[in-house]
């Protein structure tokens, strides 16, 4: 399931695209048009900035902007960032991979089989839609 974190993030990014503009917008105006908690989206705010898809600031007139153009920010970056790895479990995953310690061969297993396709069904959607998708 999406985490809210998440769900908040693409809402606050897709609201950023979607105004058109370079010029900040304040946290209070994005929260109160995505009905999200201040508080909440200050914090995810903050991880998109500090991951390099947002600039922010301060002082008068401040607030945050894209720092990209939306079609130059894939979903698979936004998800990883804001949701972690997109496989559900570790023995599929491209970038955060563990092996399982009740697996005793990832070839036989049937979760593992099971996973690769749906980490891959999942990761064709992301890579096919960047931010200019979900403003469209």
């Amino acid at each position: 399931m999406l985490s809210k974190k998440t769900k908040y993030g693409l809402k606050a990014l897709t609201y950023l695209a979607s105004v058109g503009t370079k010029e900040p917008v304040q946290i209070a105006e994005i929260a109160k048009h995505e009905n999200i908690s201040q508080k909440f989206l200050e914090s995810i705010l903050l991880t998109l900035r500090r991951n390099g898809f947002l600039g922010s600031k301060k002082g008068k007139g401040g607030g945050y902007y894209l720092i990209k153009e939306p079609h130059e920010i894939p979903m698979t970056a936004v998800m990883r960032v804001l949701e972690g790895p997109i496989a559900m479990v570790p023995c599929v995953s491209l970038n955060f991979y563990e092996k399982c310690d009740d697996c005793p061969d990832e070839e036989e297993c049937s979760v593992h089989k099971l996973m690769l396709q749906v980490r891959d069904s999942a990761l064709d959607v992301y890579r096919k839609n960047t931010l200019a998708d979900l403003i469209s």
